[in-house]
């Protein structure tokens, strides 16, 4: 498996993957809604507001996730890691997992300080992340399960407490995703 930084080139494939896999699991209604969501972030990654990284085996992209950057006043660097696809044939392979170690670790020497995503507990649980509260680090938008709000600090340091709701990027403004 080859994990590497995707770029505006992979833009089809990556809507592609992740309609496919969330139609699979979650119906049709969600993957047209999570493939236009990869669509719209794949349009604008920029290695920078929008990171991507993808998981390919014989140059075929099998997985692929997104880092956003969130906006604080506070002088602080903030990554939203979100949404995730594995392509059904490679699921429970370890390959999520793998993917989202090197994009973490690609966030670390970019001296990236928090990376938080909103998800399913058990899973985001095995590479890092815990619960988080929004007394500490608030969600860009009201949060309807808040227990799947979780951050891992990606320094020494522990999370800061910043009371104040961040910027993300255009794609993340729709209450729908929250």
């Amino acid at each position: 498996m080859i994990y590497q930084i995707l770029d505006q080139s992979n833009h089809a494939a990556i809507t592609e993957l992740f309609t496919s896999v969330f139609t699979a699991s979650e119906g049709e209604k969600e993957g047209t809604l999570i493939g236009k969501l990869a669509s719209e972030l794949a349009s604008t990654i920029d290695n920078d507001e929008t990171i991507s990284v993808g998981a390919f085996e014989n140059n075929t992209l099998v997985g692929a996730i997104f880092f956003t950057r969130l906006h604080f006043k506070h002088a602080i660097s903030v990554y939203m890691l979100a949404p995730v696809a594995i392509s059904d044939e490679h699921q429970g392979e370890g390959i999520g997992q793998a993917l989202i170690k090197s994009g973490l670790n690609e966030l670390k020497k970019r001296s990236v300080h928090v990376a938080v995503t909103y998800g399913d507990p058990a899973f985001y649980s095995k590479v890092g992340f815990q619960a988080l509260s929004e007394n500490v680090l608030q969600a860009p938008q009201k949060l309807s399960m808040p227990f799947g709000w979780l951050g891992q600090s990606l320094t020494s340091e522990p999370i800061p407490v910043i009371n104040e709701r961040p910027m993300c990027v255009k794609a993340f403004n729709n209450p729908v995703y929250w």
